[in-house]
C-alpha cells in the first residue's frame, strides 16, 4: 500500500476523538490515513523488536464495516499487528485492548450523534489518546511521516470473536442471586449482541427493547440523556411493574435508568448509589464528577467520607484526572461512569448495569428507595443551544468575563470547564460542547421559583452574547 500525506477536514479534530459527517467531512481516506498515524505512533512510542498490537472494534453505523477495512489497511501499512475485534460496543473494545495486552485500540462509532456521523474513539494500554495526541496523529498524517512497511515488514490481522469472554467478565461481579426483573433499551445500538449473551445469564425476567443492531436508530435516538428517548423504556417498566429499566446509548458506553415507577434516574444520582458501595471499601478516596453534576452528588460523596473532585467534561479527562487521583469511581452526568474498584477505569454501560443490581438487590428494597434521603432539588437535564461551531468556545469565556465584576461570597464563578455560576440557591452552567455545535446548560435550583430565576439568567447572560435560546 502506498502511503501519501493526508489533511484532515478542520472539523473533525476534535477533543476526545474524530468525528464527523460521512461523506462530508469524515471519508475513507480519512480512515486509512488515521490507520498509518496511529500505527506510525505505537511503533514509534514502542522500542523496535516488541510486540505492536491494536485491536480494531465498530458499531452498527452502515458506513462503519468499510471505515473498519481502511483503517486496518493503515495500521497494516507501518508494521503493527491488528486484531479485528468486530462489531460491539465500545467497552467490548476497551476490554480487548486490556484483556489481550495490546498496545492500543481504535472503536469506529458516532457513538450517540445521529445516523450519517460517524468517528473514531483511540486509547493506548496505559492511557488515554485525546487533546494533543489527537492534533499530533493530524500532523503525522499531514506531512505524510508515516512508519512504513519496508522499516519491519507488513503487520497480519486475526480476527476475533470476544462476545462471551466479554460477557463472563461483566459476569464475574455479579455478587447478587436475587432475581430482579428489568426492561433494558438497547436504542438498536451496537450492545444488542453483547446485551442477549448477558441477559441470558442473569437471574430475573427480563425485557429487551431494540436490541437489533440498526444503525439508522428507526425506534429512538440512542442518547438516554434525553428524557424523550426514554419513555418506550418508562412504559415498558410501568406496564410490567419491573424493578428498573436500563438503557445505553449507540456505542454502549453511557448509561441511562428509570426507577420502578418510571422516574428517569439522572446519573449524578446514580453516582451517590456507586459511591456509596465503593466508599464501604476505599474509605477516604477522591471521586470525581463533571461540572454538569447536581451539588447534591458531591455534597453526598463527602458525607460519606470520600473526597468529592468537581473535574471537567469528558471521558477522556475524567479517565487521566482519576489515574492522577488514583481514584476508583468518577463520572459525568452524561452517563459515563468508570470503575476502577474492582474493574479497569474505563466507561463501560453494561458494567456500570452489573454494579447497579447488586446494590438494588442488596437492599431488599425497590430502586427509589436507594435516593429517598437525598434533598429534593429542582433541575433540568443537560440542555444543548445550538451554536455555529466556528464561534462556540469564544462565547463562555465572554460571559465569564461579563460575569466577572458580579463574582463575591453569594455569587460565585467556577471556569474549570466553561462557567459555573452558583449563589445561595442553586447554580447554573454553561459549557462549548466538544462533540457537537453547541453549548451545553444545565441550572439547579432548591425552589421552583429559584430555578425559573437561574434559567432566565442563563437566557439573560447568552443573548447579551447574541444566542437566542429558550428553555
Amino acid at each position: 500500500m502506498i502511503q501519501k500525506p493526508h489533511k484532515f477536514n478542520n472539523s473533525v479534530l476534535r477533543e476526545y476523538d474524530i468525528r464527523g459527517i460521512v461523506g462530508d467531512t469524515l471519508n475513507q481516506d480519512d480512515a486509512l490515513a488515521i490507520g498509518c498515524a496511529f500505527g506510525t505512533i505505537i511503533k514509534r512510542e514502542k522500542s523496535q523488536g516488541s510486540t505492536h498490537k491494536v485491536c480494531v472494534a465498530y458499531d452498527g453505523r452502515e458506513s462503519s464495516p468499510t471505515f473498519a477495512e481502511n483503517l486496518i489497511k493503515g495500521l497494516l501499512s507501518t508494521g503493527v499487528d491488528v486484531e479485528d475485534i468486530g462489531l460491539g460496543p465500545t467497552p467490548m473494545l476497551y476490554f480487548a485492548v486490556k484483556d489481550r495486552n495490546a498496545d492500543g485500540g481504535i472503536m469506529i462509532t458516532g457513538s450517540h450523534n445521529p445516523s450519517e456521523y460517524n468517528g473514531f474513539k483511540m486509547t493506548l494500554q496505559k492511557a488515554s489518546f485525546f487533546g494533543e495526541s489527537v492534533q499530533e496523529l493530524g500532523k503525522i498524517a499531514e506531512n505524510g511521516d508515516f512508519v512504513s512497511m519496508k522499516d519491519g515488514g507488513e503487520g497480519t490481522l486475526t480476527k476475533l470473536d470476544i462476545q462471551d469472554e466479554y460477557v463472563e467478565r461483566l459476569l464475574k461481579d455479579l455478587t447478587t442471586t436475587r432475581p430482579l426483573n428489568i426492561v433494558w433499551d438497547n436504542g438498536n445500538g451496537a450492545a444488542g449482541e453483547v446485551l442477549r449473551r448477558l441477559v441470558a445469564k442473569l437471574p430475573g425476567k427480563h425485557i429487551l427493547l431494540y436490541d437489533d443492531i440498526d444503525g439508522t436508530f428507526p425506534n429512538h435516538h440512542p442518547d438516554p440523556t434525553v428524557d424523550h428517548n426514554l419513555i418506550d423504556l418508562q412504559k415498558a417498566v410501568l406496564e410490567n411493574k419491573f424493578d428498573l429499566g436500563i438503557a445505553f446509548d449507540g456505542d454502549g458506553d453511557r448509561i441511562g435508568t428509570v426507577d420502578e415507577k418510571g422516574t428517569v434516574i439522572r446519573c449524578d444520582a446514580l453516582m451517590t448509589i456507586y459511591a456509596k458501595d465503593v466508599l464501604s471499601r476505599n474509605p477516604g478516596a477522591a471521586i470525581i464528577g463533571d461540572v454538569k453534576c447536581s451539588q447534591i452528588m458531591f455534597d453526598e460523596i463527602e458525607r460519606m467520607g470520600g473526597r468529592a473532585i468537581m473535574w471537567n467534561t469528558g471521558h477522556s479527562l475524567v479517565k487521566s484526572k482519576m489515574m492522577i487521583e488514583n481514584s476508583p469511581l468518577a463520572g459525568e452526568l452524561s452517563g459515563h461512569i468508570f470503575f476502577k474498584d474492582g474493574y479497569y477505569g474505563f466507561d463501560d454501560a453494561l458494567y456500570c448495569s452489573i454494579r447497579l443490581m447488586n446494590s438494588i438487590a442488596a437492599t431488599d428494597k425497590p430502586f427509589s428507595s436507594l435516593l429517598d434521603h437525598l434533598p429534593k432539588l429542582f433541575n433540568t437535564p443537560e440542555v444543548r443551544i445550538e451554536v455555529d461551531e466556528a464561534i462556540k468556545f469564544g462565547i463562555v469565556p465572554q460571559i465569564a468575563k461579563n460575569l466577572k465584576p458580579q463574582a463575591n461570597d453569594n455569587f460565585q464563578i467556577n471556569d474549570i470547564d466553561g462557567v459555573r455560576i452558583t449563589t445561595p440557591n442553586g447554580w447554573w452552567l454553561l459549557r462549548p460542547s466538544n462533540t457537537q455545535n453547541a453549548l451545553v446548560s444545565r441550572v439547579e435550583a432548591d425552589s421552583e421559583a429559584k430555578l425559573l430565576e437561574l434559567k432566565q439568567m442563563v437566557e439573560n447572560e447568552v443573548a447579551k452574547v447574541g444566542v437566542k435560546f429558550k428553555f
